[in-house]
């Protein structure tokens, strides 16, 4: 994911997760974020493009505290300026923001590398695309060093939590955070019989 993508990428991802604390602060937001995280050397994200143009993405870490501290005061202002016009927009959000840096002590900080978000058009339902995607990323944590990965997800999302668990994830972790029941799946790089030590990004 390069800054040219995340215009497309904001939208995928506010269009997939309209809900979400970061898709409520709008559009502007994410772009912002977006191109901010593509700066940090902390950032593993890749996209998928077609004769459609943009697919889907998937978007994570190999340090996720690190990766938002560092980034948060390289691009300040910006951030600030679209995060205060979200909020605007919808001042619920601001009791949640004020809480989203207990996340990392909620879901534990001990394993780095973790993957955010994975969205993907409807199009691509049934491709084998998203599964593929995630191999990518799992594959490239894994070329550099990392044994594990994490992913958290809502504990009544059930689509989420049997995908995770098909892919040799085990949830080890429960947990509260936004008023919703979270679960922390943790996969085994170097175990698992799905991940390679290859390296497909352009920083490495």
């Amino acid at each position: 994911m390069q800054h040219r993508d995340a215009a497309d990428v904001a939208q995928q991802h506010h269009s997939a997760m309209g809900t979400s604390l970061w898709a409520r602060l709008g559009l502007p937001f994410l772009e912002a974020l977006y191109r901010a995280l593509a700066d940090s050397p902390h950032f593993l994200a890749f996209v998928y493009e077609d004769e459609h143009g943009l697919g889907g993405f998937i978007a994570g870490s190999t340090d996720t505290p690190r990766m938002f501290r560092e980034t948060l005061r390289a691009h300040y202002p910006a951030i600030t300026v679209a995060t205060a016009r979200g909020v605007t927009r919808h001042p619920g959000v601001a009791i949640q923001l004020l809480r989203t840096g207990a996340y990392f002590d909620a879901s534990g900080d001990e394993i780095p590398g973790e993957s955010l978000f994975c969205s993907f058009q409807e199009r691509l339902r049934g491709t084998r695309v998203s599964g593929h995607i995630n191999k990518v990323f799992f594959d490239e944590l894994c070329a550099r060093g990392h044994q594990r990965v994490k992913i958290t997800t809502e504990a009544d999302n059930l689509g989420a939590n049997r995908q995770l668990r098909s892919w040799g994830f085990a949830s080890d972790l429960a947990f509260d955070f936004y008023g919703k029941a979270m679960v922390r799946y943790v996969l085994d790089l170097e175990a698992s019989p799905r991940v390679e030590p290859t390296s497909r990004h352009p920083a490495v």
